[in-house]
């Protein structure tokens, strides 16, 4: 089952004014998306770019709900409890993963 998450950041400015301590806990996050994403579990993450606030998008694959909200709880943002909220969305009808060829 595939799962929309959105990182919400603690405020609108954080990818312009973030603090040498919210760098090095992005970069935390950023690894644990990617050792989710080697495990075959993230399909895809990256910032968003809204010009009234960027924040973070994901499509993940878990079988159930609750093991997505597991997968969100255990990231570094979440944990840290600094004014981060990661929000999961189930996708009812899945995800279509483009194939590309060489």
């Amino acid at each position: 089952m595939h799962f929309f998450c959105k990182l919400n950041p603690p405020r609108p400015t954080f990818a312009q004014d973030m603090s040498a301590a919210e760098q090095q806990l992005m970069a935390d996050h950023a690894s644990y998306w990617r050792e989710w994403m080697d495990r075959g579990h993230v399909v895809v993450f990256g910032l968003a770019a809204d010009p009234s606030g960027a924040y973070g998008i994901g499509v993940v694959e878990f079988p159930s709900v609750e093991q997505a909200r597991a997968f969100a709880d255990g990231d570094p943002t979440v944990k840290a409890a600094a004014g981060f909220r990661l929000d999961v969305h189930p996708m009812p009808f899945g995800a279509v993963v483009a194939q590309t060829t060489s």
